[in-house]
C-alpha cells in the first residue's frame, strides 16, 4: 500500500512529496471540507439542512483525488462525496442547496463538469466511461474521475465499467473508496477479496492500493493516473483504504451494527490531523497562519450559508426544469398540469380567505 505520510505524520517517502504549494492546497481543501461536514451536522438539527451522508475522516481520499483534475475534466461523485465536489470547485451555496433538496442545487454550474451527486450505487461507473470515451473522440485530452465504494465494486456496474474502459483504453480513472462498510456491512462480509485494487487485474487494467487517510500518497498516485489517462495509457483503479468513522448518514445509528473494536484505531490516523503535523514540522504553516486560514475557511462558509438562505423557495414546476436539456412532450404535458393543479389551489386558497374577511 503506497505511503506518504505514516499516522503521526513523519515522512516515509520523500520521493513521493509534491511541492509546498500543493500540500498546502491540499490542506486548504481538507480543511474547507471538513468545515462543510462538520457545519452540515449543525444545520441538520436546527432544520436547515436535510439528510446527508457525512465524510468526515475521508478528506485525504476525496481531496487528494479530486486535487488531481482541472475543471476541464469530469467527476462523477457518489452520495458521500460532497468534499471531491467542493475540491473541484463546486460552490458552497449550491452544495447546500443540494442537501436542501431545493431546485437551486440540482443543476450543475455551466463551467464545472461535475454530475449531481448519484444515490443509486455503481450507475455512474459507466456513465463515467461514456463521458471519458467522448472527450477522447473529440480529441481532447479530459479525463473522467468516477468514485464508487467497497460495497459498490460488487455491483454489476462496477465491472462492465472496468471491462469497457480497458477495452476501449478510455482516460478514465476509477477511484474506490473502501471505507470499512456498505451502510451496515463490513467489507470483509460483503466480499472475501481483500485488496479490492487487485480487481483492476481481470480487466487488463493498473489497480494501485493507497492509504486513503495520507492525501499527499492519494494525491501521487491520482495524478499518476491522470498523467496517464491523459497521454493515452488508458484508464486506473485507485483503492483508497480509509474508514467511515462518521454514521451512513446524519439519520443513521452506527451503534446498533458497529462496536469499539471495529472503530479502535482510527482517531490516530486523522488525515487532517496527519498532514497538519508534517506541515507545523515541515515550518510550511504555523499556528498563526492556520488559525488565519481557518477563520478564512469559515468566512467563506457563511457568506455561502447566507446565499443558500437567500435563494427564493422554488414553485412546484421547477422539480422539471433540469430533467433533460430540451423537454420532452410527456415532461412539458406534466409541467402544464402541475401549474394548472397549483393555479386551482392557489383561487381554492383565496377564496377561502375571502370569505373569511367577508365573514
Amino acid at each position: 500500500m503506497v505511503q506518504c505520510l505514516a499516522p503521526d505524520g513523519t515522512v516515509v517517502r520523500e520521493d513521493l512529496l509534491p511541492d509546498p504549494e500543493t500540500r498546502l492546497h491540499l490542506y486548504r481543501q481538507m480543511r474547507r471540507a471538513r468545515h462543510f461536514d462538520e457545519r452540515g451536522w449543525v444545520l441538520y438539527r436546527q432544520g436547515r439542512l436535510g439528510v446527508f451522508p457525512p465524510f468526515g475522516g475521508m478528506e485525504a481520499s476525496q481531496v487528494g483525488t479530486a486535487a488531481a483534475l482541472t475543471k476541464d475534466d469530469w467527476l462523477f461523485p457518489t452520495y458521500r462525496d460532497t468534499g471531491a465536489a467542493l475540491t473541484l470547485g463546486l460552490p458552497i451555496a449550491r452544495t447546500l442547496a443540494y442537501w436542501r433538496t431545493s431546485p437551486h442545487g440540482w443543476h450543475m454550474p455551466a463551467d464545472l463538469k461535475v454530475l449531481p451527486f448519484y444515490i443509486p450505487i455503481a450507475t455512474q461507473y459507466p456513465q463515467a466511461v461514456g463521458a471519458a470515451l467522448a472527450e477522447q473522440r473529440q480529441g481532447t485530452r479530459n479525463v473522467a474521475m468516477a468514485f464508487i465504494g467497497d460495497g459498490g465494486s460488487s455491483e454489476g456496474d462496477f465491472h462492465e465499467a472496468l471491462n469497457f474502459a480497458g477495452a476501449l483504453n478510455a482516460p478514465c480513472v476509477f477511484i474506490l473508496q473502501n471505507n470499512g462498510w456498505a451502510i451496515s456491512v463490513p467489507t470483509r462480509h460483503q466480499t472475501k477479496a481483500t485488496d479490492l485494487s487487485r480487481r483492476a487485474d481481470g480487466y487488463g487494467i493498473p489497480g494501485v492500493r493507497v492509504d486513503g487517510n495520507d492525501a499527499l500518497a492519494t494525491y501521487h498516485v491520482t495524478r499518476e493516473a491522470v498523467d496517464r489517462a491523459r497521454s493515452g495509457g488508458g484508464p486506473t483503479l485507485i483503492e483508497t483504504v480509509t474508514y467511515r468513522v462518521k454514521p451512513h448518514t446524519v439519520a443513521d445509528d452506527p451503534s446498533r451494527y458497529r462496536t469499539d473494536a471495529d472503530n479502535a484505531g482510527w482517531d490516530a490516523k486523522d488525515p487532517v490531523t496527519r498532514l497538519r503535523t508534517h506541515l507545523l514540522a515541515a515550518g510550511l504553516m504555523t499556528e498563526q497562519s492556520e488559525a488565519e486560514l481557518l477563520a478564512d475557511i469559515a468566512a467563506e462558509f457563511e457568506a455561502a450559508l447566507a446565499e443558500a438562505d437567500s435563494y427564493p423557495e422554488p414553485t412546484p414546476a421547477e422539480i422539471l426544469d433540469h430533467v433533460f436539456a430540451e423537454p420532452t412532450p410527456q415532461l412539458k404535458k406534466q409541467r402544464a398540469e402541475i401549474l394548472a393543479e397549483h393555479a386551482a389551489q392557489d383561487s381554492a386558497q383565496n377564496s377561502a380567505q375571502n370569505s373569511k374577511e367577508q365573514a
